[in-house]
């Protein structure tokens, strides 16, 4: 097997977090109706497990309530997360607010972070991350951003539509990406606002349908800014540096995901092994016949390589790089490794996979959802390609040229 270079101290937090996961979490989860969104009060019952078990908010600095955890530590603990649709939830390490937190932590003010980051950190608060934008503006590309944000005196106007704001409709409080300064370009003229979610002009339209996500119920909203007014101390860091900032919040988090998501592609296959070699046909168990063995030892090494990748990116995140390219690679990969991991479990599960029973219905449907949030495939192979083709070899180029088209 692939060997890690996991610290004790992560190693120890993980292996906490896995006792959790089998003693705690996957119990409730398995107690739920198929198609059951969790209560509120299963959700405090486990965060406060998640106390008692030491893995609660394990990346966030200890002064607001964290744990206070390197990043490359936390990774091994948000694979575990992952492994149910119920604990990221449990331990505080769920989107949008893990990705929120980590912004907050970063560049929030001392103000920001006692009104905003120790609420959401204790878990007395919700919030959302309102970048996309229907149709033209921010995307895929978010050089076409649409919402402004215009100066008055000393507070701001804030004016855009918003949709796929995950967790939008229950948010208390908004991260708003806008153009702040219309005469510059995107990358220097933008920033970030904390928008309260009951600000007058803010209307939370509606709940998009979508797949997936029917265990946690956060769902992804469609929200209007008209005329909303936010003071200047609203500004979460620089003014002007909200590109930047929503890069260093991207960065990190897509890598959570992609630690989550392989923790669901470890359950995904746990589930489909267990029914291998209980279900009986042809003569013998199932997982006795070549042809899943060949697929599941595939599928496992295909796993093993995701966690490779992720850890090289995190690595480099934590040594202060962009890591932008190592992210692109763990991003798409992970989301189509996991794809066909879901994808495998749910064949050789037969009618049970389909069924809500299970929990493999839904990391279906969730995980057709990862290949397209946090960036979609195509945009990512672009950042890895524009990369691949700045390195061409001037000696290959001599080479071909000497040749000519045949």
């Amino acid at each position: 097997m692939l060997s890690f270079t996991d610290s004790a101290e992560a190693e120890a937090l993980a292996d906490r977090a896995r006792r959790l996961m089998d003693e705690v979490v996957i119990p409730a989860e398995r107690e739920l109706s198929g198609g059951t969104t969790v209560s509120e009060g299963t959700v405090r019952e486990l965060r406060e497990a998640a106390r008692e078990y030491e893995v609660y908010a394990p990346q966030i600095g200890t002064e607001h309530g964290g744990m206070g955890y390197d990043f490359r530590d936390v990774l091994p603990t948000f694979e575990q997360a992952g492994r149910s649709a119920l604990g990221p939830m449990a331990m505080r390490v769920d989107a949008p607010d893990e990705g929120n937190m980590h912004l907050l932590e970063m560049h929030g003010t001392d103000l920001q972070k006692e009104q905003y980051l120790e609420p959401l950190v204790e878990g007395r608060m919700k919030s959302g991350f309102a970048m996309t934008e229907p149709m033209q503006g921010g995307g895929s590309d978010p050089k076409m951003l649409q919402t402004t944000a215009e100066r008055d005196g000393d507070d701001w106007i804030i004016d855009g539509h918003k949709w796929w704001t995950t967790q939008g409709i229950d948010a208390d409080v908004l991260l708003v990406f806008a153009r702040s300064d219309a005469d510059a370009h995107p990358y220097e003229g933008s920033s970030v606002f904390l928008v309260p979610a009951d600000a007058p002009g803010v209307e939370i339209v509606r709940n998009i349908p979508h797949m997936g996500g029917e265990t946690t119920g956060k769902g992804h909203a469609e929200v209007v800014f008209d005329g909303v007014r936010v003071p200047d101390e609203h500004i979460l860091g620089e003014e002007g540096e909200g590109f930047a900032h929503v890069q260093e919040r991207l960065g990190p988090a897509r890598l959570t995901h992609c630690m989550r998501f392989s923790g669901m592609g470890e359950r995904a296959l746990s589930i489909a092994k267990a029914y291998l070699s209980e279900r009986e046909g042809f003569g013998g168990p199932l997982s006795e016949r070549q042809s899943p063995r060949f697929e599941i030892a595939e599928m496992e090494t295909k796993l093993q390589a995701a966690r490779a990748l992720n850890r090289q990116a995190a690595a480099e995140i934590a040594a202060g790089e962009e890591a932008r390219v190592a992210v692109s690679m763990s991003k798409v990969f992970t989301a189509n490794v996991v794809q066909d991991v879901v994808d495998t479990a749910v064949q050789y599960t037969g009618g049970n996979g389909i069924a809500k029973d299970l929990p493999l219905a839904e990391f279906y449907q969730n995980v057709r959802q990862f290949r397209i949030i946090d960036g979609a495939d195509e945009v990512h192979k672009r950042t890895i390609a524009r990369e691949a083709f700045a390195d061409v070899d001037p000696a290959e180029l001599e080479q071909i040229s000497r040749f000519g088209d045949p």
